[in-house]
């Protein structure tokens, strides 16, 4: 695959999905929901940047919120060149499409979730009660790197009471699939899913100088 075909898929997941995101912040308020399918839902949320809702302070109690937000945007903007190097990299090479697809699809999802971690603090005021506005005269509702991730998709695909057998958690309210989710976090699992699953594809083994050498002789 060429840099220039992944261009043009990164190209497209990033207008998806702020193209949702902007969309929802400017046009819900914060856990206004509507249901589409029984399984499936918008649901509008924001997190400080982790995947999949997961939140900050689930995994940090040593430092502040704000002090953890900003190392991790960071890290992130960090990795994102890395990540981008790597995709030009195969591309150069011309190796396993299927590596540089994948590659692709993690690049454009974590740009995606990035852009809302430095920028929506600033473009952006508060959902809290009220749809937020698009660059609003008084300022955005936090500083750079401060923004929160927009998240609006929700599957439960199971929404009831579990039967009375099943150990430990018979007879209790079960969601499934619980986390509410954007379309860069569907990037970035897809990319992440297809190096697993298309593995020996995606890193095909080199042969060694010995067989290329004999191969040659051939």
């Amino acid at each position: 695959m060429s840099l220039k075909k992944s261009t043009l898929i990164i190209v497209l997941i990033l207008l998806l999905d702020q193209i949702s995101k902007i969309y929802i912040k400017t046009h819900f308020k914060l856990q206004d929901n509507i249901e589409v399918f029984s399984w499936f839902k918008i649901f509008f949320i924001e997190n400080d940047g982790m995947a999949w809702g997961t939140k900050i302070s689930d995994f940090t109690s040593f430092i502040s919120d704000r002090t953890a937000k900003v190392i991790l945007t960071l890290f992130r903007v960090v990795a994102i060149f890395a990540i981008g190097y790597w995709l030009y990299n195969e591309t150069k090479k011309q190796n396993s499409k299927i590596l540089i697809l994948a590659i692709a699809l993690i690049f454009a999802g974590a740009l995606g979730n990035i852009l809302d971690s430095v920028f929506y603090g600033v473009m952006f005021d508060h959902s809290y009660g009220q749809v937020a506005a698009f660059l609003p005269e008084g300022g955005g509702y936090d500083s750079l790197l401060h923004g929160k991730v927009v998240d609006m998709l929700h599957l439960p695909l199971y929404n009831d009471y579990l039967p009375d057998w099943v150990p430990f958690y018979g007879g209790e309210f079960f969601t499934f699939f619980e986390p509410v989710f954007n379309i860069a976090d569907v990037a970035i699992s897809v990319g992440f899913i297809m190096l697993i699953v298309f593995n020996k594809k995606a890193f095909p083994k080199v042969k060694n100088e010995e067989e290329r050498n004999d191969n040659e002789d051939l």
